[in-house]
């Protein structure tokens, strides 16, 4: 006989039989803008998205606004255009920097791993070195897969755009690109690693929790705009505390959870996934509020030494100041859950 965690239970009724229910009149008025790409590394905004919960938290209408990648959705960020976001760390760190400081900070970790570099059967690629003169792309210029794999590729003893041809393309081009044969390796997130082994004739030839310390890397973090978490720190901390349930619900009830994330999927990119994409995917990354700051310093330096970091006045060291967790640890410490550093 199973014994369930009594928590994820709880927390499964609770979703479970409240998704769906949410009236927008019910909010009062309010609106919370909120970016979020359709990956699954951004899990708990599509299992949000589709069941309410953050709704019902908040009290408030949840505007979602979808992007391909981060550097889009932290320029509309900084634009004022979106309070929070699900989005790589790099283009977090990128931002942070060019407002001094001033746009944003991480709040909390979505999830560690999920991301690979893929490439295509039939392209001659057994070892790095086979990649020389070959076409490799991630999903945007700056973002967190690209400053990844070109790090990468330096480390390789490979310059990119001289050795190795990089294009900076969207998830569903790359898809599209490999079936074609037009590219031949990609960097990219979960579920377009998956589908491209499934679905284009790809394979895994490096999953990127083999270079980090305990395969423990950010690949998601929420971020707030300064201004929303200073002047509304209590729906920022009821939007946290519905995303801590949902990071607990959505390992705890897979079967459930990836229901409802590829609702989402299907809506955002026009058809429902294979169940075993999901599948896979879901071995490949864990989902996690903690943002694992180690590794946001390391995507720092790594950005740095790639020329992608802004000139401003502050430099690399001041990475440690864009996160604060206090109130996430507000929202953990009243579930007697253990607090983040």
């Amino acid at each position: 006989m199973s014994h369930r965690n009594p928590i994820v239970v709880g927390l499964s009724i609770l979703l479970l039989s409240g998704a769906g229910i949410f009236s927008p009149a019910s909010a009062g008025g309010e609106e919370i803008r909120v970016g979020f790409f359709p990956n699954v590394t951004h899990a708990q905004a599509l299992a949000g998205r589709a069941n309410g919960l953050f709704e019902r938290s908040t009290r408030a209408r949840i505007a979602w606004k979808p992007f391909n990648a981060g550097p889009t959705a932290m320029e509309a960020l900084i634009a004022g255009e979106i309070d929070l976001a699900y989005v790589g760390p790099n283009p977090a760190i990128n931002a942070y920097l060019r407002s001094k400081g001033k746009a944003l900070k991480v709040i909390a970790g979505a999830a560690s791993g999920g991301a690979s570099l893929v490439v295509r059967r039939g392209a001659g690629i057994r070892s790095a070195g086979d990649l020389k003169g070959k076409r490799v792309a991630s999903p945007e210029i700056g973002n967190t897969q690209d400053v990844a794999l070109r790090t990468w590729l330096t480390s390789q003893g490979m310059t990119p755009n001289r050795d190795v041809r990089v294009a900076a393309l969207k998830n569903a081009d790359i898809l599209t690109l490999f079936l074609q044969k037009e590219l031949d390796a990609a960097w990219v997130p979960e579920p377009w690693a998956t589908r491209l082994v499934l679905e284009a004739g790809g394979e895994i030839f490096l999953d990127e929790r083999t270079l980090w310390p305990d395969g423990d890397f950010a690949t998601a973090v929420l971020v707030a705009r300064s201004g929303f978490l200073r002047e509304e720190r209590e729906r920022v901390r009821d939007f946290l505390s519905a995303h801590v349930d949902l990071t607990l619900w959505i390992p705890g009830n897979p079967a459930e959870a990836k229901k409802a994330i590829n609702a989402q999927l299907a809506g955002l990119l026009g058809k429902p996934l294979p169940a075993e994409v999901l599948d896979r995917a879901f071995t490949r990354m864990r989902f996690t509020w903690d943002p694992v700051p180690r590794s946001l310093a390391a995507s720092a330096k790594n950005a740095e030494a790639l020329g992608y970091l802004p000139r401003t006045g502050i430099g690399v060291s001041e990475v440690t100041n864009l996160v604060d967790l206090s109130v996430l640890n507000e929202v953990l410490a009243s579930r007697k859950l253990p607090g983040v550093r």
